[in-house]
């Protein structure tokens, strides 16, 4: 990836607040600055929203940690996002997805899922390349989820779709972790 469009704020950059929630978040996914966070929290009061709605879904989503993973990795897949593919391999890892389960997520639907897991990345799979759900798979999800959980995973999907986007376009760079030093 190339240079970054916006670089990672500092102190004077993000401001008091947004400083403190970029090192809290820094510190919590391993890293000493989470480069999404850091360069996001210079839109001041914008990032506190996004991070508000983003928590609504993950970790405090309608769908299971796992599930969520689930997705968001399958989403960072598909989109060729490995910025959110470093993050949520170490983050599905804490939700019970270890490196065979990665894989088989990166394998797509057919990988050897049951029914609700292959219909729920089958879902995936439509809304990243199509922007929508053949009714067929949205039939198929409504036999597993409920109404608010249907709703929760095309938001969740439709954010993680939006954050690669952006990672895109800013050039966010990689992060480092501690492990990795």
């Amino acid at each position: 990836m190339s240079t970054p469009r916006v670089s990672p704020g500092t102190f004077g950059d993000l401001g008091p607040i947004n400083w403190l929630v970029v090192r809290a978040m820094s510190i919590a996914t391993g890293t000493d600055n989470a480069h999404i966070f850091a360069t996001l929290g210079r839109s001041k009061g914008l990032f506190r929203g996004w991070l508000h709605y983003s928590s609504r879904m993950m970790p405090f989503g309608e769908l299971s940690r796992r599930e969520t993973e689930m997705i968001i990795i399958r989403v960072a897949h598909l989109r060729g996002c490995d910025y959110e593919l470093d993050h949520h391999r170490r983050l599905g890892a804490k939700a019970g997805i270890d490196d065979a389960a990665f894989a088989d997520i990166v394998g797509g639907p057919d990988a050897g899922w049951g029914d609700r897991e292959r219909v729920l990345l089958r879902a995936v799979g439509e809304l990243v390349a199509d922007r929508d759900v053949s009714d067929a798979t949205w039939n198929s999800l409504r036999r597993h989820l409920t109404e608010r959980q249907a709703i929760a995973l095309v938001l969740l999907v439709g954010q993680y779709d939006s954050l690669a986007t952006t990672i895109g376009v800013l050039r966010v760079q990689r992060d480092e972790f501690a492990s990795n030093r």
